[in-house]
């Protein structure tokens, strides 16, 4: 198994843009999402993704936001790649060229081969925990043996992960790539220089 993928979400400072490119994470996250306390403004936005240094993927989170938002986003930053935490289906999606990540709130008895299965075009489905009228950013874990050993999609796993756990968490399911963001924070929309090194070294030791 090749190492796992660590993205950093909820970035809303350059700071911890370059704090989470110089300790070795392959991805970015800009929150999108006004309801978020992470979230982004446009401006804040172009200036994180700027700053950042080559192949170093950012990734725009958008919930159920309209085409003309998103549109309006792309025209001014220069985002690699998509994330829909709503109820976004496959075909709308597709809409904005380019890849795309479809995050998947995971609840007890789900079919999660079936969920997957929606969005065929899905560079990884990430699996997140449930939580009523929270879209992403919870916090907490699900239940990890409810992942298919098997399966024919690019699993992103998300949900309570931290440097303690996230070794377990890749031992158990194998996934292509983690995806944190309270789980290295000092606090809401602020990073932890300490914990991401932590969180990315433990990804490596696995």
């Amino acid at each position: 198994m090749s190492m796992a993928r660590v993205k950093i979400c909820g970035i809303t400072r350059i700071e911890d843009a370059l704090a989470a490119a110089q300790a070795g994470a392959d991805a970015i996250g800009l929150v999108f999402h006004a309801a978020s306390p992470r979230a982004v403004s446009i401006e804040q936005a172009r200036a994180i993704v700027q700053a950042l240094p080559p192949f170093v993927t950012s990734v725009g989170l958008f919930v159920d936001a309209s085409e003309e938002t998103i549109r309006r986003v792309l025209e001014q930053v220069p985002l690699d790649m998509l994330q829909f935490h709503g109820d976004e289906p496959e075909a709308f999606c597709q809409r904005f060229v380019r890849p795309y990540l479809k995050a998947v709130r995971v609840r007890a008895g789900d079919d999660l081969d079936a969920l997957a299965g929606r969005w065929p075009g899905a560079s990884g489905i990430l699996l997140d925990s449930y939580k009523p009228g929270v879209p992403g950013g919870t916090g907490e874990t699900f239940d990890w043996s409810m992942i298919p050993a098997q399966r024919n999609w690019t699993l992103v796993l998300a949900g309570g992960l931290q440097a303690d756990n996230v070794r377990q968490a890749i031992d158990l399911t194998t996934p292509w790539a983690v995806d944190v963001s309270g789980g290295v924070e000092a606090a809401r929309g602020i990073k932890d220089v300490a914990k991401i090194n932590a969180f990315i070294q433990e990804v490596k030791r696995v």
